[in-house]
């Protein structure tokens, strides 16, 4: 017998988790949301880092005003990088304000019922009966490292995610696997930890964001295109603003726009930052990689096969993040296998629900199918509006809504 019974089960209390229940709980459904508010970025971010995104595209969602992260800090100007700790502390603000009923747990399974609807059962023993689960993760499941260090001990290779701090390396040899902001940055950071750090490469030279123009001129604009949440331009701003028309575009466009929309780079505040201490090879391809001695021997090749061995104590993988169900073990194998998936990301609708009914997907998980906007925090709102919508819509067996009132307009100034 089940413990207890909800209308919507989401899993994962991030920006995703957090702005979708903003919408349900408007809507009047019974929500449980599970996970603790902001975990990953705060347990699994490095101190010290900056956000990418500008403050405009850091808001969540949620259907009243004033709970976006540009009216909690209306000074904050554009191409002024937001810490991370400003963030988190944002994220944190948005729960207790909108969903103070988050649990601290964790769900460790998901399975169908024995009529419709699915059991979740969580970390505490608890199993709850619900019609609707949304997976709500985030990136953490996701974390990718390469075929060539994937056989490594933990000691030896690791995820940029895996570090909260890089105070451990000081001293040490490390070397950073990428080219984007991840790994830029925390070479930048391990550097001023005190670690040596040197960063291999795929990419012939390093890319860097432009710095952000405050002020537009109207040719600019024209010329330019408007400004969106992944940037500026008219494809960028159709991809950040009108995701739903991406779900139409052929399977192979999507995929392009995803890899190709903001491909790896480093933010323009970083650059001055990386500098002698950190040493960089760019045009680099991962060959064999072997533990020797107490560290790591990296064999990197160039485009005419010419070798290069980098001899380290550690190597970090800031290599990004691939969706892929079959790692999503808080659903069972069965529910895993009832999920169409296509390269491993589940198949949704145009409201983000997976061919399992009743369960939808937010966030990395969703980017194959909406484009590159569900890797950030600016396509939450999108998504959680969606994802509401159709779940008071199109599910007649849960009680009408019944609206409930914003958060006290006290609660805002707080």
């Amino acid at each position: 017998m089940n413990d207890s019974a909800c209308d919507v089960v989401i899993a994962g209390a991030g920006p995703y988790g957090l702005s979708t229940a903003a919408y349900l709980q408007n809507l009047g459904l019974d929500v449980r949301i599970i996970g603790k508010p902001m975990r990953f970025w705060e347990e699994n971010m490095p101190r010290g880092m900056f956000l990418k995104s500008e403050p405009f595209a850091s808001n969540l969602g949620a259907p009243h005003r004033g709970m976006g992260f540009t009216d909690r800090h209306p000074d904050w100007r554009v191409g002024e990088p937001i810490p991370l700790e400003t963030f988190v502390e944002y994220g944190l603000w948005f729960a207790s304000v909108v969903i103070p009923g988050t649990e601290d747990s964790q769900i460790v399974n998901v399975e169908r019922g024995n009529a419709s609807g699915y059991v979740v059962t969580l970390s505490t023993g608890e199993t709850i009966a619900t019609r609707t689960v949304v997976v709500a993760v985030g990136v953490g499941p996701f974390a990718h490292i390469p075929d060539e260090l994937a056989g490594l001990p933990s000691w030896l290779v690791s995820h940029s995610t895996a570090h909260r701090d890089f105070d451990a390396f000081a001293g040490q040899e490390v070397a950073v696997v990428g080219a984007g902001q991840s790994a830029l940055e925390t070479a930048v950071l391990l550097a001023d930890a005190g670690a040596y750090p040197h960063v291999l490469a795929r990419r012939h030279e390093l890319d860097w964001n432009a710095v952000p123009e405050v002020r537009r001129s109207l040719g600019t604009k024209l010329l330019g295109g408007p400004r969106s949440g992944l940037g500026a331009g008219y494809r960028t701003w159709l991809w950040a603003e009108r995701p739903g028309l991406v779900r139409y575009l052929p399977e192979r466009t999507r995929q392009r726009i995803v890899r190709e929309t903001l491909p790896p780079a480093g933010a323009w505040w970083l650059r001055d930052r990386l500098d002698r201490r950190v040493h960089v090879s760019t045009g680099r391809f991962l060959g064999k990689v072997a533990e020797q001695d107490d560290g790591v021997a990296v064999t990197t090749t160039d485009r005419s096969g010419r070798r290069l061995v980098t001899e380290v104590d550690h190597v970090i993988a800031a290599t990004g993040f691939v969706p892929d169900v079959e790692r999503l073990t808080l659903l069972s194998s069965d529910l895993r296998r009832r999920v169409a998936t296509r390269f491993g990301a589940p198949v949704l609708s145009r409201d983000f629900e997976s061919s399992a009914p009743g369960l939808y997907f937010a966030g990395l998980a969703a980017a194959a199918t909406f484009g590159p906007v569900m890797r950030f925090v600016h396509g939450a709102d999108f998504a959680a509006r969606r994802i509401a919508h159709h779940i008071i819509r199109d599910t007649p067996a849960m009680r009408p809504p019944t609206r409930r009132p914003g958060p006290r307009s006290g609660a805002l100034a707080e």
